[in-house]
């Protein structure tokens, strides 16, 4: 596609308060001949790029896919993930993410619970969408069993289509996207997004905090159906004109450290889990991250221990940040050679972030209370769940989020546990993020979670799950807890373990841990 057409197309839009459409908005701007995307089979310029999602959104509207309709994508990363999610947005469908490693009886939940019009989804997923009851599937890759007659080959449909598509006009308030949460605290649920979330967080975040620009390589540990991954490298990056690094296989230390060497990323999305990783890598200490000036890290808490090593390790920026499916993405942020360690930084300039009491009443600095966050990226609602959204939604653009935090007088946030996850032990509540955060400054200790049991005679009490990086005692790890913190709060059982269980998304799976007897 010429840029000549493209910038019409934009220009047909703008001036009617439809400019939202966001295949738009984040891709017909860029110079054709830069590099929008590489990945294992190469470099892709953004003229490419726009090209496949015009043939993508002309391969889905001629299925039947309307505005509003919504397309389910569930793919291994890739250019075809973005150019089938692009080209919905084109042509106004609202997209949403799904792991495509999930299990036939996720994917049946997601399908039923979503509704979708069409999924896109990778061959080896293919039979487990049948079993879904997914209808009218475009499908990537190999597909060893065949296809039937409403399952299309990606390549060959996507392929036959014209590579020019007028976007369809999209308001600021039109329903884009639905992102799911990661159903820690139940079923997954979908927060329907406005047209306009997008496209803030990106010049409130993505400009404004992280200063994103052409010359960054942004490189992403987690998958794109995660949030964290797909709005950073696959909006704000392309929306700064940057370059996105895209792998499809599972993450690994030493894949990261592969793709560093070979990529040279200005940016690196990461995890807490994956900086352990990092860190523990027999290579670690040799590995080249010059070319890196920020890594990100979100999705769970940070331990402060954990930070000062990668400064100690890699010497690159860290910075901790704190947003969520509801409010799209970061709402509290480090700023770039201004970390505090141990803190997840200062609230984003255009938001609002507040510390409140169980009436929703502020709180002062050093009190510990639920974070609510206000702001025009905050999702809508919850898809079918009008009680859940009466709870996390109490006004237009406001978040009750059920983080506990405190903020210090210099206005940085602390993360202080889940309201939910809150345990009362012999008649006083304990936080597990406060037990593991003592914990883990253990040197003996690489990781560990703390999760709340029942005992046999009905009491509440704790379990500590803990991975030592040498020999250890349970009854040292307790002394070490006693020597920090109340005796309360020191776990009664240590289990010790050689990992811990995480979710797709790279959290720690609490809810395996508390299911263990």
């Amino acid at each position: 596609m010429s840029m000549s057409g493209t910038t019409a197309a934009a220009a047909h839009l703008v001036g009617q308060d439809l400019d939202h459409n966001l295949a738009v908005r984040f891709l017909d701007h860029n110079p054709g001949e830069r590099t929008a995307l590489i990945t294992p089979d190469g470099a892709t310029s953004y003229a490419e790029l726009r090209a496949l999602v015009n043939r993508a959104g002309n391969a889905l509207r001629g299925l039947g896919v309307r505005k509003g309709d919504r397309v389910l994508i569930a793919m291994r990363d890739g250019v075809e993930y973005l150019a089938a999610w692009y080209g919905a947005q084109r042509i106004g469908a609202i997209t949403v993410d799904v792991y495509n490693f999930l299990s036939p009886e996720e994917h049946r939940y997601n399908v039923d619970y979503l509704e979708p019009s069409i999924v896109v989804t990778d061959g080896d997923v293919v039979e487990a969408m049948r079993y879904a009851g997914a209808r009218g599937s475009i499908v990537l890759g190999p597909h060893p069993h065949g296809l039937r007659e409403d399952e299309h080959d990606f390549a060959e449909l996507v392929g036959a289509q014209s590579a020019e598509l007028e976007p369809t006009p999209v308001a600021a308030t039109d329903i884009a996207m639905w992102k799911l949460t990661t159903g820690s605290t139940g079923k997954p649920k979908a927060c329907r997004h406005y047209a306009r979330s997008p496209w803030l967080s990106h010049e409130w975040f993505g400009r404004g905090v992280l200063d994103l620009g052409p010359d960054d390589v942004v490189l992403a540990v987690p998958k794109l159906f995660s949030g964290w991954a797909r709005d950073l490298v696959g909006l704000y990056a392309m929306g700064a004109g940057a370059t996105g690094v895209l792998f499809p296989e599972r993450t690994t230390a030493e894949r990261i450290f592969e793709l560093v060497a070979r990529h040279r990323p200005t940016v690196i999305v990461n995890v807490p889990t994956m900086i352990k990783a990092m860190l523990a890598h027999p290579g670690a200490e040799a590995a080249d991250l010059s070319s890196v000036r920020m890594c990100l890290s979100a999705g769970e808490q940070l331990p402060a221990e954990l930070h000062r090593r990668w400064l100690d390790t890699f010497g690159v920026d860290l910075l901790d940040c704190v947003g969520s499916t509801e409010s799209f993405n970061a709402v509290i942020c480090n700023r770039p050679g201004r970390a505090r360690v141990g803190s997840l930084g200062q609230v984003i300039p255009h938001y609002e972030a507040t510390i409140v009491d169980d009436s929703g009443a502020p709180l002062p600095d050093g009190e510990v209370g639920v974070l609510q966050v206000r702001g025009e990226p905050v999702g809508v609602d919850y898809w079918k769940a009008p009680e859940k959204t009466a709870q996390s939604f109490p006004a237009p653009n406001t978040l009750r989020t059920g983080d506990l935090f405190s903020r210090d007088a210099d206005g940085f946030f602390y993360y202080r546990g889940r309201a939910d996850d809150l345990l009362k032990v012999s008649g006083l509540y304990v936080a597990p993020t406060e037990i593991e955060n003592c914990i883990a400054t253990h040197p003996a200790v690489v990781a560990c979670a703390v999760v709340g049991y029942t005992t046999a005679d009905g009491l509440t009490a704790t379990r500590a799950f803990v991975v030592p990086r040498t020999p250890v005692g349970a009854e040292e790890i307790q002394e070490h807890v006693k020597a920090h913190l109340a005796s309360r709060k020191c776990p009664k059982e240590i289990r010790f373990v050689a990992a811990l269980p995480e979710t797709p998304t790279g959290k720690i799976d609490r809810n395996t841990l508390r299911a263990v007897a």
